[in-house]
């Protein structure tokens, strides 16, 4: 039985401009739903999209994983007024209806989680509904344009612990099996099941001030990974800033020369002697990097990542390391959403004041003068103190 998904994105956006391409802590708006979508139970995910910039990234970015799909919408689909359901059938044309269940995701609920995407599917691959939609048990009092109480006796006022409230749809995931979609050309249809997700996910990113309350509880959620606090088994390692000083000698004919430092080198053997796993994720490809991280014998060393989040969580699956085991060192915005949720994240001295802020220590030395090797001396004294 196979399930599809789709995450429809569009070019043009009125309210934000530019939307789903500007970060949200760090990263992408669109990568915090795909990146869980990733991991959820879809066998294929589609970004359904007719930005150029955001169609390449798909297909560049995401070489570490066979289920992310990009597809380029038509204009027709792509218009203000175009309906998602008009994108969804264009879709499925196009892929012939392969598909036993189809998945509606939408990128301005970056809220939502595999699990919540894996509820849906659940709702209706197992338990007997043509469609399921994602929904907030609200205890917000309702009322009519015409002055009538729709959800509660305003003469006989409920307290809220005795309120029971009301569903309201959230905007989050949709799935519906490809018979009940034939038949209804909707993202709903049949039998509808219900799938409740917290009551934070309703706010939806549609205006400005959508973002800023989405970013603080975003990082919130993540913060929660940290604890309980347990002895970190490995280091993740950006490489310019970290590994270096953040800058580049180029030529005309590209990049000649990065400076590293000795003295990280001989911490990330003592590091590797204690049984401190090593992981080097940068979004670059560089040839000069290349060398030192097979100088360094690094094993787990991966280049051109623009992802790092969702990468860092297959890591960790593979490997079977839990974030909070997890220390990182990184030192600009496509950095955070990891150093937020690990069990430490350091920045260096010389990191952006944005990353210093959110860190949970700012090292004394900076990125290609020791910041590597104060870090994993850090790490050595943290293990030392949990029992």
């Amino acid at each position: 039985m196979k399930s599809v998904g789709i995450i429809p994105l569009r070019k043009g956006s009125k309210g934000i401009p530019g939307k789903n391409k500007k970060k949200l802590l760090g990263r992408p708006l669109y990568q915090w739903v795909l990146g869980e979508a990733i991991h959820s139970n879809l066998d294929e995910v589609y970004v359904f999209t007719d930005d150029e910039t955001i169609i390449d990234k798909i297909k560049n970015d995401y070489t570490w994983t066979d289920k992310v799909k990009v597809f380029e919408r038509s204009a027709e689909s792509a218009t203000d007024t175009a309906s998602t359901e008009t994108g969804m059938i264009e879709l499925a044309k196009a892929i012939n209806y392969d598909f036993d269940f189809y998945c509606l995701l939408q990128a301005t609920s970056p809220l939502t989680t595999s699990n919540d995407i894996n509820k849906t599917l659940n709702k209706v691959m197992n338990e007997g509904s043509d469609s399921a939609l994602t929904a907030v048990n609200t205890k917000r009092f309702v009322w009519s344009a015409a002055g009538e109480s729709l959800n509660y006796n305003y003469l006989k006022r409920p307290r809220r612990q005795d309120f029971d409230g009301m569903l309201m749809e959230n905007g989050a995931v949709y799935v519906i099996t490809k018979q009940a979609f034939l038949e209804s050309d909707n993202r709903l249809g049949g039998n509808i099941g219900v799938v409740e997700m917290s009551e934070e996910s309703l706010i939806e990113i549609d205006e400005p001030s959508d973002w800023y309350i989405i970013e603080q509880l975003l990082a919130n959620r993540l913060s929660k990974y940290k604890r309980p606090f347990t002895k970190i088994k490995a280091l993740v390692l950006d490489v310019d800033g970290v590994f270096t000083d953040g800058n580049v000698y180029v030529s005309g004919d590209g990049e000649l020369a990065k400076s590293f430092s000795l003295r990280d080198g001989m911490g990330l053997e003592i590091a590797r002697d204690s049984g401190l796993e090593i992981i080097v994720m940068t979004s670059e490809n560089s040839p000069i990097v290349d060398q030192r991280m097979n100088k360094l014998k690094i094993n787990y060393y991966f280049k051109g990542i623009k992802d790092k989040y969702s990468l860092l969580t297959k890591i960790g699956d593979d490997m079977g390391i839990k974030r909070n085991e997890i220390a990182y060192i990184g030192d600009d915005v496509n950095d955070m959403a990891n150093m937020l949720s690990v069990g430490w994240g350091f920045a260096p001295f010389n990191a952006t004041e944005e990353i210093k802020h959110r860190a949970d220590f700012v090292l004394h030395e900076k990125g290609g003068d020791k910041a590597i090797r104060e870090g994993i001396e850090m790490i050595f004294k943290l293990n030392n103190r949990v029992i």
